[in-house]
């Protein structure tokens, strides 16, 4: 493996692959550099001297200004560098698209077609509770179902969409909820749901059934706890019902232009924008050309970076949706008196991310090159194919759980310092080095840390992860799975009641 890497020939930093020593020499371009101090894998080396204002560059772009003097070999981060950005921005529009370089192969996957026309990669049973007080009874209602029947398929798997929502709420929370639930009850990854009320509810069931409109009785049942003797009794009579409608339930092939990709990133380091990220981009531009659809959200990591996505809007329209998701994030920041540049996190940061635009940039390379096709605000769904961009925070939890309620079948999350959590549909977690892949095996489902390695193809790895996640949209459970670690997380922004 090299020692170090020079993204761009414009960068004035290089990138440490492995821990640095103290007085270590390292060629770059032909010259060799004294390293000055010890200096972290993934963090960043000063390739020129650096005075005070200067610009320090990587990915061919600046991603912050030196506090003080660098001198080259010395070691470049939070204590020597501080972010350009500042305050909100105008923004104009000019268009800079690219040619997708994959053709569309054909491919496809074994998936269930839905009577509403959608197609889903699980075939799970989902109790979605209209409000967090019936959450305990949803899981009696599992458990009982599972004691009484002694074969559960054709469900895959069953799950309580457990949250704290759905009364007390006002205004543009109240509305998120809903959305987020409606949302939910109506992806194609269920076989069947039970909404599950309590009966005195904000979140009226009544309201909710509307909101729906036309669902398959045999598929979404309905059920209002105060409304009967024995709820639990109750509610799994409805699930029976589901399960035996279920029962001639099988995968077809179905073309990968049906695949609907969640895009996101979580405990980044400094390599997640030259492996990890990267690689998704790729897969994302791939299943782009198969006539497939990805998303990418975490609006306050696009933050340094959304000119890229701003230049590549498809119309004019896109382009001003696509301003308004930014500037709109960013007087959220502003409303609540909190500062908009507020990031990397810790983690990022001994991980070897040093600014917000570092992160942005390593950031937004999930999304490939293709055109932005679209703007979803927050708790809306997918309605065009092509790149998405959606409103959600950074948040893991809140942002994978909106990416799943927009349609997505998988979110592929990206992570160099590792996490096990996962959202209501598969979590496929992607390492940006090889050790925390070897660390946490049960968390990490795909390695991208090889593309570190000399001899290591792009090109293969990226065919190995097209494969991968076939296999996985057939039925392959990942590792979120199969740890169960399932969560339903919702945007709260005021006040609670």
């Amino acid at each position: 493996m090299k020692e170090i890497m020079q993204i761009t020939e414009q960068d004035n930093i290089v990138l440490a692959l492995r821990k640095l020593a103290k007085d270590e020499k390292i060629v770059v371009n032909g010259s060799e550099i004294v390293i000055k101090q010890e200096v972290d894998r993934g963090h960043k080396v000063a390739l020129k001297d650096l005075k005070k204002g200067d610009h320090v560059m990587k990915y061919g772009f600046p991603i912050g200004h030196a506090l003080e003097d660098i001198g080259v070999g010395e070691w470049v981060h939070t204590h020597n560098t501080k972010t350009n950005l500042s305050g909100t921005q105008e923004y104009s529009y000019k268009q800079k698209l690219t040619e997708n370089p994959f053709q569309n192969e054909q491919l496809t996957f074994k998936g269930y077609k839905r009577s509403n026309g959608l197609v889903g990669i699980r075939n799970e049973l989902w109790i979605v509770p209209t409000v967090g007080c019936v959450n305990g009874i949803a899981e009696k209602i599992i458990k009982r179902f599972e004691k009484e029947v002694n074969d559960i398929a054709p469900f895959d798997n069953m799950l309580v969409f457990k949250h704290s929502f759905g009364c007390s709420q006002l205004g543009d929370d109240h509305e998120n909820t809903k959305k987020i639930l409606l949302n939910a009850v109506n992806h194609p990854n269920a076989a069947g749901v039970l909404v599950l009320g309590l009966g005195c509810e904000n979140n009226e069931m009544v309201t909710f059934k509307e909101s729906l409109g036309n669902v398959d009785d045999n598929r979404i049942k309905f059920l209002v706890s105060q409304y009967v003797t024995d709820e639990i009794e109750a509610g799994v009579e409805l699930v029976k019902e589901i399960h035996a409608h279920a029962q001639n339930d099988k995968r077809e092939d179905v073309p990968l232009a049906e695949l609907k990709i969640g895009l996101k990133c979580g405990g980044s380091d400094g390599f997640s924008g030259i492996t990890a990220n990267p690689l998704l981009g790729r897969f994302s531009d791939f299943l782009i050309a198969q006539g497939g659809t990805t998303v990418l959200t975490e609006v306050p990591e696009m933050f340094g970076a959304e000119t890229i996505l701003m230049e590549r809007a498809e119309t004019e329209e896109v382009f001003h949706k696509t301003v308004a998701l930014i500037n709109d994030f960013k007087d959220y920041f502003l409303t609540f008196n909190q500062p908009i540049y507020e990031n990397p996190s810790p983690g990022n940061k001994a991980g070897g991310i040093t600014t917000l635009e570092d992160k942005s940039l390593g950031c937004t390379q999930k999304a490939g090159s293709a055109p932005v096709v679209d703007v979803l605000k927050y708790g809306e769904v997918l309605q065009r194919k092509g790149l998405n961009l959606l409103s959600a925070p950074g948040n893991d939890l809140i942002a994978s759980s909106a990416l799943a309620a927009a349609g997505c079948h998988i979110v592929l999350f990206t992570t160099g310092r590792g996490t096990p959590f996962g959202t209501f549909v598969p979590t496929m977690k992607v390492s940006t080095n090889t050790p925390i892949y070897e660390a946490k095996p049960h968390w990490i489902d795909f390695n991208a840390g090889t593309l570190l390695e000399d001899d290591v193809s792009p090109e293969l790895v990226l065919r190995d992860f097209i494969d991968y996640i076939i296999q996985v949209a057939n039925g392959e459970f990942v590792n979120n799975e199969k740890n169960d670690f399932r969560e339903l997380a919702i945007f709260k922004t005021g006040v609670t009641l």
